[in-house]
């Protein structure tokens, strides 16, 4: 499962973000145990040390612990992992907002396209 990583941000940051959005989908539960450095290296195409540092920024971000002699497990702190949700949630609202208006358009014309996705889709969340 090589995976194609963006030009323009760290490949570390990339893993973590990638495994962040799989916690907060529910496909990584609290408590789970993630793979090991040299499984999940090997599956991503990246070296074990890039995937070291991943597991050590997570574990300093709260939302992983390691278990001497056991591996690395998602926290079962879900008060954290709610935070980490509402965290992960504001800066993409804040990376859409600012390519969005980069592009010139206003918050009004925004909501508008949202709503119209929304509606088109068939998933109105008012």
């Amino acid at each position: 499962m090589t995976i194609d990583f963006q030009p323009d941000k760290p490949i570390y940051q990339q893993l973590i973000d990638r495994l962040a959005g799989e916690i907060i989908r529910g496909i990584r539960k609290p408590g789970d145990k993630l793979p090991s450095v040299r499984e999940y290296a090997v599956k991503t195409g990246v070296n074990a040390n890039t995937i070291q540092r991943v597991y050590r920024e997570m574990e300093q971000m709260n939302i992983a612990q390691s278990r001497r002699g056991q591996g690395t497990f998602v926290t079962e702190n879900t008060e954290r992992l709610q935070e980490l949700r509402e965290q992960m949630k504001e800066e993409y609202i804040e990376y859409f907002v600012q390519d969005m208006s980069d592009l010139g358009f206003s918050l009004e014309e925004m909501m508008e396209g949202l709503k119209l996705h929304q509606k088109e889709k068939g998933d109105s969340h008012d």
